[in-house]
């Protein structure tokens, strides 16, 4: 086995939509949270993007305006919502995670349905410019990464966009994109309107948006494998349509890993990609 430490440092973004000790509701919170701590503690250079929901404290948690980032427009179906960037010291590392927000979407108390467990009629909205924020504070960065890996169903739209709107990108032009797959997801569809504001940019295709489609929890998982360049097993029990369909998209998998091993694992996955 190869020596990581005596090996070049990566850059690597994390996308998620939940981390500890932020928001915890599922075993990506603790991946999304361990993962980045380990890449980093390896000799990375790391960055951790996730959405500013209105559940997260920002005063228990410090997170404070950066004004350098903020102050874009993020373009949805022809309507403009500004983005602002928070960031916060991930509590025992030397690691920043930056927050992105906007007061129309995410200033709720709850992330993603209503006080009747009812989900908000704008998810699909919120998702669009959690996932377009996302990549437009990367080109604000002028941060090139090596691997992009996106944790959760609300990151799902990131990797179709790497591989069409964005693709000719300087900053995107040598990054892998990685796709974790969780059994945490909703119940029903997005709105019918999801496609036609989903599909930002002429260079986005029908065939492009395909497995998208159907708008449920099942399709955006798909549409995300089919575009991303790898996909990890976050969850040991999966749907078997879902793994099925991960089996055919004929790209790199990485199984589900149990216990601590993981971010070792991983880190090794992403290495593994580079050289393809």
């Amino acid at each position: 086995m190869p020596n990581i430490a005596n090996q070049k440092k990566l850059r690597i973004l994390i996308i998620t939509q939940e981390m500890k000790p932020y928001l915890m509701h599922s075993e990506m919170a603790s991946i999304a949270h361990q993962l980045p701590i380990h890449l980093m503690n390896a000799g990375n250079e790391i960055r951790v993007l996730m959405p500013r929901f209105g559940t997260i404290n920002e005063r228990r948690h410090r997170l404070h305006e950066v004004v350098r980032l903020s102050g874009m427009n993020i373009i949805i179906d022809d309507d403009d919502y500004p983005l602002i960037i928070k960031v916060a010291s991930l509590p025992g590392a030397r690691l920043q995670v930056y927050f992105l927000d906007n007061e129309e979407f995410f200033k709720r108390k709850f992330e993603f349905t209503d006080e009747k467990k009812k989900p908000f009629a704008d998810n699909a909205e919120r998702m669009i410019f959690f996932c377009k924020g996302a990549l437009e504070t990367v080109k604000k960065w002028g941060w090139p990464p090596d691997i992009i890996h996106c944790h959760g169903w609300m990151t799902s739209l990131i990797p179709m966009y790497l591989k069409t709107v964005y693709k000719r990108e300087p900053v995107f032009q040598n990054a892998k994109v990685v796709y974790s797959v969780y059994n945490h997801g909703f119940e029903g569809t997005l709105a019918p309107s999801f496609q036609k504001k989903a599909i930002i940019h002429s260079n986005i295709s029908e065939q492009d948006f395909a497995h998208y489609r159907k708008a449920d929890f099942s399709g955006l998982n798909k549409g995300a494998i089919a575009h991303a360049d790898a996909t990890i097993l976050a969850d040991k029990e999966l749907d078997r349509s879902l793994k099925t369909f991960i089996k055919g998209a004929g790209k790199p998998v990485l199984e589900y890993v149990n216990g601590e091993e993981y971010p070792k694992v991983y880190h090794e996955f992403y290495r593994s990609l580079l050289k393809r």
